[in-house]
């Protein structure tokens, strides 16, 4: 056990109690807008179908029931503007950081084989690569990279942390370099519903992918969208070749999502409304926080999309960790992101219009 745990980074979230500490002593309380959790309730229709599906006594199927892939190309289709999607173009996952985490193993990379993923980007894809025993770097612009034995490349827009999105432009540039040279793209989308100053596009689109799936596939997970992150329920979609062995695999692995889940996301994905009103929830409370940021010497790059504000004050990002603490905010320091995120913190926009209100008054 300990030659693959030795292959791992510490976990960073550790280094943050002694900060969480001080900003729990705080007379009013703790404001935690660290690690980005739901705190809104699940939407009614959504809990209803979980419930009514209860009586779940057999095992799930891995690749779901029929119900879920209709859902699920539905969505596709009707959201992301794709074309043409069947069953065999998606794949029921059991939440999105445990596909990012151990997909190189699943795909078969090892020693030889690279990983890319953003300069400033989750911390779980160095994990899968470092899992796999793959090499792995960080990119600016992909198509700077030297394709050779690159295996597999992550994009990630919106950007968590950033909040960057890639424009359709550049997405078209990069799907086409990726083809050329023969790199399987998986196109990390979590965050694609949660559009501020842009209007995220998805690697799906026929504009971006010239109506073909061959070589990419985007990776969508309900736990922002939808208040899900505690029911574990995201899902892959793109192309058949790469998806069809990774649901053998994941049959033998016994990755699969639970029945009641499973029926909770068939009723997710076939109503929009939820998902406005937990928009207009996350961008009041932006607005806010965005504000009291800026007026008390923050700046604010990027976040023009997603569920966090990328925000420094041009010193360590410690310093500002501490800073805030000292007034009960906790937030994420930036080099947990990678080193370029050394000045700047992450704001996260997922705490009660109450506790973002009581971080207002703080900052002011």
């Amino acid at each position: 056990m300990s030659a693959v745990s030795d292959r791992l980074p510490t976990f960073p979230w550790d280094k943050l109690a002694p900060y969480k500490a001080t900003a729990a002593a705080h007379p009013d309380g703790i404001v935690d807008l660290s690690v980005g959790t739901p705190v809104d309730p699940v939407p009614e229709l959504i809990q209803k179908a979980l419930i009514a599906a209860a009586d779940s006594p057999g095992y799930p199927t891995v690749w779901g029931t029929p119900e879920l892939r209709d859902a699920i190309t539905a969505w596709v289709e009707r959201r992301l503007g794709a074309r043409d999607v069947t069953h065999r173009h998606v794949l029921p996952i059991v939440g999105s950081k445990e596909l990012v985490a151990w997909l190189p193993t699943q795909l078969g990379l090892g020693p030889g084989d690279k990983v890319a993923y953003p300069r400033l980007a989750y911390p779980t894809y160095e994990v899968g690569a470092r899992l796999a025993r793959a090499e792995y770097e960080v990119y600016d612009d992909p198509t700077d990279l030297d394709p050779t034995n690159l295996r597999l490349l992550w994009l990630n827009s919106p950007s968590n942390p950033t909040g960057k999105v890639l424009s359709k432009e550049e997405l078209t540039g990069i799907v086409a370099w990726a083809r050329e040279h023969g790199v399987l793209v998986f196109s990390d989308e979590c965050y694609l519903e949660l559009g501020w100053e842009a209007d995220p596009v998805s690697v799906l689109h026929p504009d971006v992918n010239g109506g073909s799936y061959d070589g990419i596939v985007s990776v969508h997970s309900l736990s922002k969208r939808s208040n899900l992150a505690g029911y574990r329920a995201a899902f892959l979609a793109g192309d058949p070749e790469v998806l069809a062995p990774l649901l053998e695999i994941r049959k033998h692995g016994g990755m699969m999502t639970s029945a009641p889940t499973q029926a909770a996301v068939v009723a997710a994905l076939g109503d929009d409304d939820h998902v406005r009103a937990q928009r207009d929830r996350y961008a009041a409370r932006r607005t806010l926080l965005r504000e009291a940021l800026l007026s008390h010497g923050f700046r604010i790059e990027h976040s023009e999309a997603s569920l966090y504000l990328w925000a420094t004050r041009n010193e360590s990002c410690w310093a500002t960790v501490a800073h805030l603490a000292d007034l009960g905010i906790l937030v994420a320091p930036g080099d947990f992101y990678g080193e370029a995120g050394a000045t700047f913190v992450r704001v996260a926009l997922t705490a009660t219009d109450e506790r973002v209100r009581a971080a207002v008054e703080r900052l002011k």
